[in-house]
């Protein structure tokens, strides 16, 4: 990515991905590159951005299904769902870093700011 100049990193959500995603932190992070994450643990360990659903969110909805299933629920009988709820965390100490200024109209809709 240094050598073809990328100028930024988008991160697919991947579970193979997410189990690394303090390294790509850690090696965007030495190269300079502007990175966005679908999960907001990547921001926690240093990266710029995150926009995606809740980790945590989704294994506490994933634990409810496997709780009607132990209440007799057959599996087949429950609904596919999609997340609903999706969350923007900001790095502003990355982004200084970086030397990038977060547009205002983004911090605004954050739902998390990091400073």
């Amino acid at each position: 990515m240094s050598r073809d100049r990328s100028d930024a990193l988008l991160v697919f959500p991947s579970p193979m991905l997410y189990l690394e995603h303090r390294r790509i932190v850690e090696l965007v992070t030495k190269i300079r590159l502007p990175a966005v994450y679908p999960w907001r643990e990547a921001v926690d360990a240093g990266g710029l951005i995150s926009y995606g659903a809740s980790i945590p969110g989704m294994l506490r909805h994933a634990a409810f299904l496997v709780g009607r299933i132990f209440n007799g629920a057959k599996p087949a009988d429950l609904p596919i769902e999609q997340p609903t709820k999706f969350e923007l965390v900001v790095n502003l100490k990355s982004a200084s870093a970086l030397g990038l200024e977060i547009p205002p109209t983004i911090l605004v809709r954050a739902d998390e700011v990091i400073e």
